[in-house]
């Protein structure tokens, strides 16, 4: 895997990734996985339903990318495409050039329920996998849970259950659970989601906080416009359902991130842009009696009144 001409490399855990210390285009790095014109559709004959259409686009070496769409566009059938537990109709999806074909220990899905085991503490569910798998010698596995565990605010809680946790903890620990894995393409569907808006917001302050640590190629799926855009690198914007990428940004906002971004200029002009991109969609899929796009044209309505 090579980088960018010019730009030094530094390794983490055998995987090499682009240094970055602010902002940098991922239009210039290299493409870790692609998505080529993939379609998916569900049933047969005239129950047939279409849900992913000429989908296509890339995710670079060490850069976070966010998906975001309308309800229903296709943005979980993708990320389970990816992980290779759906197969496509039509196209290809390649790692390092290579078809995925089926699940593998390279790809690391992150889903909205919970998955911690209720048996074991804080640090033994972060520690587990790598210690199953035994790739790695135990004290460099006690060091890596211990930093990670310090990273998320749950130094003091590692001897903990997770019946003792409260639902964000919970959360933050299967963060660090997923990162001591060291995947090459770490998945998170909707991970915030369900949390209240508090917790949310230090949930997102946590994982860009374990991203710009480690640097590894993250594909985070959300609803929420500002949370793809406080974490992002790159910006996908799926259309309505059947979904295809109707949009790509670079966020350029300097890392390391912090909530002050969110009150930038710039940070509003991308929100801007993002949000005429989605409107159009969240029309088309208003019209099929979609709840959260009636909640988006709402609050879109409400963005208006403010301004004029």
């Amino acid at each position: 895997m090579a980088g960018t001409t010019g730009s030094p490399l530094r390794k983490r855990s055998g995987v090499p990734v682009p240094a970055m210390t602010s902002s940098t285009s991922s239009d210039n790095a290299p493409a870790l996985l692609e998505v080529r014109s993939v379609s998916k559709s569900f049933g047969i004959g005239p129950l047939r339903h279409p849900v992913l259409d000429d989908c296509s686009f890339t995710l670079e070496a060490g850069r976070l990318t966010a998906l975001i769409g309308p309800s229903g566009c296709g943005k979980s059938t993708l990320v389970n495409i990816l992980a290779g537990y759906e197969s496509v109709d039509v196209g290809e999806v390649l790692l390092l050039g290579a078809p995925v074909r089926g699940p593998g220990i390279d790809r690391l899905v992150v889903f909205q329920e919970t998955a911690l085991f209720p048996w074991m503490t804080t640090y033994k569910n972060v520690a587990y996998g790598p210690r199953v798998a035994r790739s790695r010698p135990h004290a460099e596995i006690h060091a890596d849970a211990d930093r990670l565990l310090e990273t998320v605010g749950l130094a003091d809680f590692k001897d903990k259950y997770p019946n003792q946790l409260s639902g964000g903890m919970q959360r933050r620990a299967e963060l660090a659970r997923a990162m001591i894995n060291n995947p090459r393409i770490m998945m998170l569907d909707e991970p915030f989601r369900g949390l209240d808006a508090m917790t949310r917001e230090l949930m997102q302050e946590y994982f860009v906080r374990l991203y710009e640590d480690r640097r590894q190629t993250v594909l985070f799926v959300t609803s929420e416009i500002d949370e793809a855009i406080f974490l992002a690198d790159k910006l996908l914007i799926m259309s309505n359902q059947p979904g295809r990428i109707k949009k790509t940004m670079t966020i350029a906002l300097a890392r390391p991130r912090k909530p002050s971004l969110l009150t930038s200029a710039q940070y509003l002009e991308h929100k801007e842009e993002a949000l005429e991109a989605l409107h159009a969609e969240a029309v088309k899929a208003f019209a099929g009696g979609s709840k959260a796009a009636t909640d988006f044209l709402e609050a879109y309505a409400a963005r208006d009144r403010q301004t004029t």
